[in-house]
């Protein structure tokens, strides 16, 4: 392992521990959903792509809620390989449409493929982010991927405590357009897509 991998590996194990000890992550998920609803960005789309919540992260199905009864076209992450993403539009978030795939993560019980550049606007789940705007995830490097051939907006949900001043960055990293948290919003929304890679 390299020096920068066991930096991310800790930073993770570190971010996990804070964000999962975080209390009334109800409440603060849902400021975070109210606040995503607010913006130009999502007013303006037909079509969103956004993660079902895993553990302890903010919880985004008010928010695919909301844009299922306004109409809008919601599609979600389906994890197809170890580093393949898949994507599936949705109806509902009625349980019975759900079933775990890899990771643990839910996904839809019947795909219906959705391809990327179908959507403008990314819901990110992220364990950390910094003042400029890169995320730490996973490690799985699923969202690095898509964001680089997926000509859309994305916006990292957070809650506060997983803001830290500077991460550890590589060429492959993509700076995020917005952090939503439930204490506010985290650089000026872009009216067009990223302009293109600048190390996430």
């Amino acid at each position: 392992m390299t020096e920068l991998a066991a930096q991310k590996a800790a930073l993770r194990a570190a971010m996990m521990a804070r964000r999962d000890a975080l209390p009334d992550r109800d409440r603060r998920s849902a400021q975070i959903c109210a606040l995503v609803q607010q913006l130009p960005a999502f007013l303006a789309a037909t079509a969103i792509h956004c993660y079902m919540p895993m553990r302890s992260e903010v919880d985004t199905r008010p928010l695919i809620a909301a844009a299922l009864a306004a109409g809008k076209a919601v599609a979600v992450p389906v994890v197809a390989g170890q580093r393949r993403l898949e994507h599936s539009w949705i109806d509902s978030l009625a349980e019975t449409e759900w079933v775990r795939g890899r990771f643990g993560t839910l996904q839809p019980r019947q795909i219906r493929p959705a391809q990327p550049g179908a959507w403008s606007l990314t819901i990110v789940p992220l364990l950390a982010f910094d003042h400029d705007l890169y995320r730490l995830g996973y490690g799985g490097g699923f969202y690095d991927a898509l964001l680089a051939t997926a000509p859309t907006i994305a916006v990292g949900v957070a809650f506060a405590v997983q803001e830290v001043a500077h991460l550890p960055r590589e060429p492959h990293d993509i700076r995020l357009d917005l952090v939503v948290c439930e204490d506010g919003i985290r650089g000026a929304e872009q009216g067009s897509a990223r302009s293109g890679s600048a190390g996430r």
